[in-house]
């Protein structure tokens, strides 16, 4: 990791040098325009001077280290470049240069030695980079990038980073006046990753907000880490994370890595750390608007009014798509705005407020005074700004500017949404967020940002008022060397039984002492081959359920042996397991361990038996977990309607099943080292008071 008072340094410099040709003359131009009060140096070993601006023929001959370098250069040429930074004081570089580790996509190696030579090169400068675009700074004017931008300085606002250049250019052009305090593009990560920049960016007071464009992490479990200390400080984070396709199962043990992919890891990583999720470029941006303002709702009761039934219609269904509520109006409220609007108008939430007071600022003051003095946590007005040419904008803007002293009386958040994207001038939008107010661009983009900023404010009340195990750090994210082991049925059984998982009586036996073995446990019983190699027992004929008889266990038992020495002439048939048979379940779980690369494990959860194959529904918590954090994950599968008492039926033993997944999950926790997936297929929910049963499970270990 870079040193800290470096990367202070080059996020807040008061000098600048840039190395390279003729485009860093231009760079040097742009970040004096763009309102950098500091020193520009340009750094150029041939040249005297390009396009009217000296150069340095090298950084030493520079009046003095720089707190922040542009590095314009070639590969080979930029590992020396940054000794001599490193060597003479510099604060922090970007490396623009690209032939580093993103080039060993078909195995060679050179791109990647390539890299930890300029790491070693590199002390403690701290270096973004290599092959990426870089950082702009609208706090302080500097522009450490090697294209035009967009934006503008700012007195505080978000920052943005992104493992794509290309994103990071096209979102400081965009036309939305979005408040951008830092644009980083981290490339390679190889010194500072977007962990270490969440945590600088903690560090600087007028950054509000901090958004992610992610392809992946490198090291989960820093992001985490630094993740809860902007939940705990109240930075809130937005992440716009691609490749959302879910991932292959990567071993024939178990049906846990095909029911969760890599972006359910995400998703519960996002959940874990109480970060905004949003699937779009537009939804990034007017989510981030909200919480540029510090418009941060407390809960999900929203108020609305619009001077149009379509559009109150319209937040009417967009509200419900994203799980937002829509009080209805108190009767005292009713009445009062009643009197003041036309017959025709419809009192309600949504409020279609009509044309006929528009203009009036004491009637609109009094209908948006009774409409918010029944608390709510955030209002929402839709409201389209035709432009100068049309005469109405005086009209709406009146309507804005009372909107905003009504949100500011009764101490509730709001904002302010062209149904239309291109119907809210820049005018306006700098207007509206210079008072406080959100300028959302597209109804249904804003009310969708207004449910992702609902949900992000009572995911984070949860998370710290939880303070338990699933806020706590991550499980080491180490890959595992060595050869893949698979248990067999019982010595797993035997090895999650000592946490606690409860498993039926059992016995493991041949086939000769099979019929002993089910009289002394009590029929019915089942019948089971036990062996390493045969996974999936049920497929290969190796597993017979409700023997009701002994004679009939030893006769099953000797039949199994009999076929499967000839279907599978290597298996050994020596090991029986006779089990106690199990009461019938209300619903069957598959509870699972997952190690993905970069998470460490995860928990999975999901309809189990044969609704497996079929529903193929599941959710993933990252470890180590809780009692509370598993226990709201089991009720978001469907099948937990069986668990409540579907239709009248006995319900199940819920915290019995509970205990049952932590046993699992604790289990995972204390053997991290040695794990590689789990699998206890199914688990069996028997009714209330009679607790949860592990039928079947299947651990895969490193040796």
């Amino acid at each position: 990791m870079a040193n800290k008072e470096n990367m202070r340094r080059l996020l807040a410099p008061k000098t600048i040098a840039f190395v390279g040709g003729s485009a860093m003359a231009d760079a040097v131009i742009r970040c004096k325009k763009g309102g950098f009060a500091g020193e520009i140096w340009l750094v150029n070993p041939v040249k005297d001077e390009i396009n009217g601006v000296k150069c340095y023929p090298s950084v030493k001959d520079l009046p003095s280290a720089p707190d922040a370098t542009f590095i314009g250069t070639k590969r080979d040429i930029t590992i020396p470049i940054v000794k001599e930074l490193n060597d003479i004081g510099a604060g922090g570089a970007v490396c623009y240069a690209s032939g580093f580790a993103e080039m060993d996509s078909h195995g060679e190696n050179e791109g990647e030695l390539k890299q930890q030579e300029l790491l070693a090169a590199a002390g403690d400068l701290a270096i973004l980079g290599p092959n990426c675009y870089g950082l702009l700074d609208y706090l302080h004017g500097s522009a450490l990038w090697p294209v035009a931008h967009g934006g503008k300085m700012v007195e505080q606002g978000m920052a943005i980073i992104t493992q794509s250049g290309n994103f990071a250019y096209n979102i400081s052009m965009i036309d939305r006046s979005l408040p951008i305090a830092y644009m980083v593009s981290v490339g390679n990560q190889a010194q500072v990753d977007v962990a270490g920049l969440i945590d600088a960016f903690l560090e600087e007071p007028r950054v509000t907000a901090i958004g992610l464009h992610l392809e992946g992490l490198k090291n989960v479990p820093n992001f985490a880490a630094a993740a809860m200390r902007a939940l705990e400080k109240g930075v809130p984070i937005v992440a716009l994370k691609t490749g959302t396709s879910a991932m292959g199962a990567e071993m024939a043990l178990s049906h846990t890595s095909s029911l969760a992919g890599s972006d359910d890891l995400y998703n519960a990583l996002f959940d874990r750390v109480g970060i905004a999720r949003v699937t779009g470029p537009v939804s990034f941006v007017e989510t981030l608007k909200i919480f540029a303002c510090g418009a941060v709702p407390k809960g999900n009761r929203l108020v609305a009014l619009a001077s149009s039934g379509g559009d109150a219609g319209l937040i009417a269904d967009y509200s419900d798509n994203q799980g937002i509520a829509l009080p209805k109006l108190s009767a005292g409220v009713t009445k009062n705005i009643a009197e003041l609007l036309p017959a025709y108008a419809n009192v309600a939430n949504p409020l279609d407020f009509t044309t006929a007071i528009w203009g009036d600022r004491d009637a609109l003051t009094k209908c948006m005074d009774n409409l918010f003095s029944d608390g709510y946590d955030f209002c929402l007005l839709p409201l389209d700004f035709p432009g100068e040419a049309s005469g109405e904008n005086p009209q709406c803007e009146l309507i804005a500017d009372v909107f905003q002293a009504c949100c500011k009386k009764h101490n509730v958040p709001g904002a302010i949404a062209s149904v239309f994207p291109e119907l809210m001038q820049e005018k306006t939008r700098q207007h509206l967020h210079s008072i406080g107010v959100p300028a959302l661009q597209g109804l249904e983009d804003a009310v969708t940002a207004i449910g992702k900023v609902m949900a992000y404010s009572q995911r984070r009340q949860d998370i710290l008022n939880r303070k338990d195990e699933s806020t706590q750090a991550l499980c080491p994210a180490d890959e595992l060397n060595g050869e893949a082991i698979a248990m067999d049925e019982w010595d797993s059984k035997q090895w999650l039984q000592k946490y606690g998982l409860p498993v039926p009586a059992a016995k493991l036996v041949n086939a000769a002492e099979a019929e002993q073995a089910a009289a002394e446990l009590g029929c019915p019983v089942v019948v089971k081959m036990v062996s390493k190699d045969l996974p999936h027992k049920t497929e290969a004929g190796a597993v017979k359920v409700n023997i009701k008889t002994p004679a009939e266990a030893a006769a099953v038992a000797q039949e199994m042996v009999t076929r499967l020495s000839l279907s599978h002439p290597q298996l050994d048939t020596s090991r029986i397991l006779i089990e106690k048979m199990s009461a019938a379940p209300v619903t069957e779980l598959i509870v699972g361990i997952k190690r993905e690369q970069g998470f460490g494990l995860s928990l999975v959860i999901g309809a189990g038996g044969i609704l497996v194959e079929l529903m193929k529904e599941s959710v993933s918590l990252l470890l180590p977990t809780s009692r509370d954090a598993v226990r709201d994950a089991i009720k978001q599968l469907k099948v937990y309607k069986l668990i409540e008492g579907f239709r009248g039926k006995e319900p199940g033993d819920l915290e019995a099943t509970v205990d049952a997944v932590m046993a699992v999950a604790n289990f995972a926790v204390d053997n991290a080292d040695k794990v590689l997936e789990l699998d206890v297929n199914p688990l069996m929910v028997l009714p209330q008071g009679q607790g949860a049963v592990a039928v079947d499970a299947l651990i895969s270990r490193a040796e």
